[in-house]
């Protein structure tokens, strides 16, 4: 009976499809004109796919700062397609068993662990995107470091000591002509804090941090100042190599069976998630006041740490030529900080 129960409920079947369609048609055309940023439309289709649920998960700190505008907008409703979930780690602890259980399909953790989880699951995550180049400086509480040949014979507070900072630092030495057991003394720490601690009390006093610690300690501390870029360093050093990584802090990485089973919502989240990263580089006190909405940091640190920390979103060739190189670095010093071996091409996710 066309008049009844069936008849009804087929036209809201037909008006609901109706309505998708015209919605993702608006977000496609919204998103391809947004200004700023470059669009590959070649993982997409014409076709409207149905919403699919993507939970996100991110550690607090620049590798979370670039979502925060996807994250906003999402608070409306379902963005291109995707209904995401995010959800703000505050140690990589809580985010590691979350990706190989399957709880999230998408995760922004450091550059090296997306190697280790490569090895650890056999290739069960994709790595999408570079979302944060490197975020450390060397600072000192005087006017002595101008060049990496001045650590020499100095002190070097520092954490991290057996991850990617103590790599960092090493290959940055050596490769400067300085021997970081002989000619240097690095004094490591088991947390920031307790490098800001020690910076605060010695005179002329030289540690190596992260952002946003560095700006938490200039604001603490006006005589701090920062004295070297070690993403700088790093990509001079890397214009002798006839291939060129950079410095990477973070990625953003993806099961490998939802990438599979949801290309579009991985290609929309990509377009979305670049749009999101644009607007953060942009407009810093907007970003700012977003990520301590987020509970990130707070939005007077975001607002000065922001151009310092490197927020980008590399894809494609460019992702696996920057994170290849750099992961062979690590592999080079220490085999297990990327899980033993070197990923395989299948690491590097391409749409």
């Amino acid at each position: 009976m066309p008049g009844g129960i069936e008849g009804a409920v087929m036209k809201k079947s037909i008006f609901a499809v109706l309505l998708v369609l015209s919605m993702s048609f608006v977000c496609l055309f919204a998103a391809g004109t947004r200004e700023g940023v470059p669009v590959d439309w070649s993982g997409f289709t014409a076709e409207a796919a149905p919403t699919a649920e993507v939970r996100v998960i991110a550690l607090k700190g620049p590798t979370a700062m670039g979502m925060v505008e996807l994250m906003d907008e999402s608070e409306a409703g379902p963005v291109d397609g995707n209904d995401y979930s995010f959800t703000i780690a505050a140690a990589i602890d809580e985010v590691t068993p979350k990706i190989v259980r399957g709880d999230v399909d998408i995760a922004a953790v450091p550059a090296n662990l997306a190697s280790v989880l490569y090895n650890n699951t056999k290739g069960g995550v994709k790595v999408l995107a570079i979302n944060t180049l490197g975020v450390l400086y060397i600072v000192e509480s005087g006017d002595t470091v101008a060049s990496v040949s001045d650590l020499r014979g100095k002190t070097i507070y520092a954490s991290g000591k057996g991850a990617t900072p103590e790599y960092a630092l090493n290959y940055i030495l050596s490769q400067s002509g300085i021997d970081p057991w002989k000619d240097v003394t690095i004094e490591w720490k088991s947390e920031h804090a307790e490098c800001v601690a020690a910076l605060a009390a010695t005179p002329n006093g030289i540690a190596m941090l992260p952002q946003p610690f560095v700006t938490t300690a200039m604001v603490k501390n006006p005589k701090i100042r920062i004295a070297l870029d070690m993403t700088q360093l790093w990509d001079d050093l890397q214009k002798r190599s006839a291939t060129q990584s950079t410095l990477v802090t973070g990625v953003v990485v993806g099961r490998t069976s939802f990438i599979e089973e949801h290309p579009q919502a991985v290609a929309s989240f990509l377009e979305q998630y670049a749009q999101s990263v644009a607007f953060v580089q942009r407009n810093i006190p907007e970003a700012a006041a977003l990520i301590e909405k987020y509970d990130i940091i707070p939005a007077a640190v975001a607002t000065k740490a922001l151009p310092y920390c490197n927020i980008v979103c590399l894809t494609g060739a460019e992702l696996q030529a920057k994170l290849s190189g750099y992961l062979a670095v690590l592999f080079d010093q220490n085999p297990k900080s990327v899980g033993g071996a070197l990923p395989l091409d299948d690491f590097y996710f391409s749409h």
